[in-house]
């Protein structure tokens, strides 16, 4: 009998860490959503979004097939010059009045060697909603001085804003977009595990 109870016990263990699950919140301090565009079509101007949330569940300590979910604020853009935000705030480019957030929601997250990894997932801008690939780099899991574990992650990919019916543009007397049609997204997440 003693034989059996000890199986059990170990089948159960197994079973409880198959479905063990933690949970990962955006430490937004050490955080950031960037991005840039070409200007011009010789210079590039850049951004950032500075009010974001988001979290991460979590399978293993590799976050492969992790459930990911991101929400950004669209009235927090910000590119250092109010006319220019306000600009991107309208109904030209994001119309932040009718559509306040962008989010993102995770299909699958797959390493691909070392710290490389590559992110599919579902990004919704305005009304419109796209897959898109996301280089991922994971940098590790860390414990901080204050005794919380701590997860760092980049991210960068290509969008082409007319996807997503950003479409305000005009000409330079060469001929060449103002504002270019694609745009480079570059993210930083420092994750905090909870419980």
């Amino acid at each position: 009998m003693k034989k059996i109870v000890l199986t059990s016990t170990l089948v159960m263990t197994v079973i409880a860490g198959a479905f063990a699950q933690t949970t990962w919140t955006v430490d937004k301090a050490h955080s950031k959503v960037g991005f840039s565009v070409e200007h011009l079509v010789i210079s590039e101007t850049e951004g950032n979004f500075k009010e974001f949330d988001g979290k991460i569940v979590s399978q293993n300590d590799d976050f492969v097939n992790s459930e990911i979910e991101f929400e950004i604020a669209v009235a927090s853009i910000d590119t250092d010059i109010e006319d220019r935000d306000n600009h991107l705030k309208s109904a030209d480019f994001f119309d932040a009045a009718k559509y306040k957030n962008i989010t993102f929601k995770g299909k699958n997250l797959k390493k691909i060697d070392g710290k490389n990894y590559k992110l599919v997932g579902n990004l919704t801008i305005k009304d419109v909603t796209r897959e898109v690939e996301l280089d991922v780099v994971f940098n590790g899991i860390v414990i901080d001085p204050w005794g919380n574990t701590k997860a760092g992650f980049k991210l960068n990919g290509v969008i082409n804003r007319f996807d997503y019916g950003l479409k305000w543009n005009t000409l330079t007397e060469a001929g060449g977009l103002v504002v270019g049609e694609e745009v480079a997204i570059e993210v930083k997440f420092e994750l905090a595990k909870q419980g």
